[in-house]
C-alpha cells in the first residue's frame, strides 16, 4: 500500500501549519510557483528540488523529508501476530479509507473501528469468522470514516456506539481514557484533536501471546505524515506526540489512510516529529 501522502503533500501541509507563501516555499525548494503547485499536486517536480531547504523553511525535518520523496515506506507487517485484527480498506469519490476489525479469540466478541464506505465486506468477514459484534468505535466523524454506519446499526440494532462527538447522544459519548474489556482483550482511549474536534485514538492490549499494542488513530497520524490541522495544526501535533508516539515502540499505528506502521517507525521516519 502507498503512503497516504506524497513529499508534495507533506510540503503542503507543512505551509499551511507555518503561513508560509507557496513563493517563498519555491524559492527555498529552487523551483517556481507553478513547479512547487505541481510538486504539492502530484508529488513529483520537473527538476531537482532541495528538500533540505523549504522543509526548514517549513518546520519539518529535510532528511526524512527526503526520504518520503526518495521512495520511504513502513516496514511489511505480518498482522497474523494479532491473529484476531482485520483491515479493511474501501474507496470512493477517489478516497480510500480504512476500517479495522478486532475480536476475542474465545468468546467471538468483536468491536469495529470505524465503518469506511461500504460495510458491506465487514458484514462477510463477521459471518465467516462466526462473530458477535458488540462495539462500533469512531475515531472521529468525517464521512468518509463512518459512511457505513446506518447500514451497520440496521443489520446489528443492539450494537453500542462509542464516539467522542459532543453532537452524539449522551449514551454514545465514550469517557476519555475509559476502559472496556472485549473477551480478554482491554481497549481504552485517548483524546487526539486538531484534525478534528472528536478525534480519538483507541488502544487495544492484552492480546494473545503478548503481541504488542494496536493503537486506531484515525487520521491523527498516517505513516510518514499527519492529519490536516482543520482545528489546529499545533494541537494536532502535541496530542499526536503526547498520546500516541509516547506509547511503546513496537506498538502497532493503525491509521485511517495508507499503510500500518509502529511507533519506532513515526520517530524515525515522519518529517512532522
Amino acid at each position: 500500500m502507498n503512503l497516504e501522502d506524497h513529499a508534495g503533500d507533506i510540503i503542503r501541509k507543512a505551509r499551511a501549519m507555518t503561513g508560509i507563501p507557496v513563493e517563498t516555499a519555491a524559492q527555498a525548494a529552487g523551483l517556481t510557483p507553478d513547479e512547487l503547485a505541481g510538486l504539492e499536486e502530484t508529488g513529483v517536480a520537473p527538476r531537482k528540488v532541495n528538500f533540505k531547504a523549504v522543509a526548514q523553511l517549513v518546520g519539518v525535518d529535510g532528511s526524512k523529508l527526503e526520504a518520503v520523496a526518495g521512495g520511504w515506506l513502513p516496514a511489511a507487517r505480518d498482522l497474523g501476530l494479532w491473529r484476531e485484527l482485520r483491515v479493511v480498506t474501501t474507496a470512493s469519490q477517489g478516497m480510500a479509507v480504512n476500517c479495522y476489525l478486532v475480536w476475542d479469540e474465545i468468546s467471538r466478541e468483536a468491536a469495529l473501528f470505524d465503518t469506511g464506505w461500504d460495510a458491506d465486506p465487514l458484514f462477510r468477514l463477521i459471518q465467516e469468522n462466526d462473530l458477535q459484534l458488540r462495539h462500533l468505535f469512531i475515531t472521529h466523524s468525517h464521512h468518509d470514516h463512518i459512511a457505513g454506519v446506518a447500514a451497520v446499526k440496521e443489520r446489528f440494532p443492539k450494537l453500542r456506539i462509542h464516539s467522542g462527538s459532543r453532537g452524539a447522544p449522551a449514551d454514545q459519548r465514550i469517557l476519555a481514557n475509559a476502559f472496556i474489556h472485549l473477551g480478554s482483550l482491554r481497549l481504552t482511549n485517548r483524546e487526539t484533536p486538531g484534525h478534528s474536534e472528536d478525534g480519538l485514538t483507541y488502544i487495544i492490549g492484552n492480546w494473545p501471546e503478548d503481541a504488542p499494542y494496536v493503537v486506531i488513530v484515525g487520521d491523527a497520524l498516517f505513516a510518514g505524515s499527519i492529519g490536516r490541522g482543520n482545528l489546529s495544526w499545533d494541537l494536532a501535533r502535541q496530542k499526536v506526540r503526547e498520546q500516541i508516539l509516547s506509547l511503546p515502540s513496537d506498538t502497532l499505528i493503525c491509521p485511517g489512510h495508507g499503510p500500518v506502521t509502529t511507533v519506532a517507525e513515526e520517530k524515525e521516519h515522519n518529517p512532522f516529529f
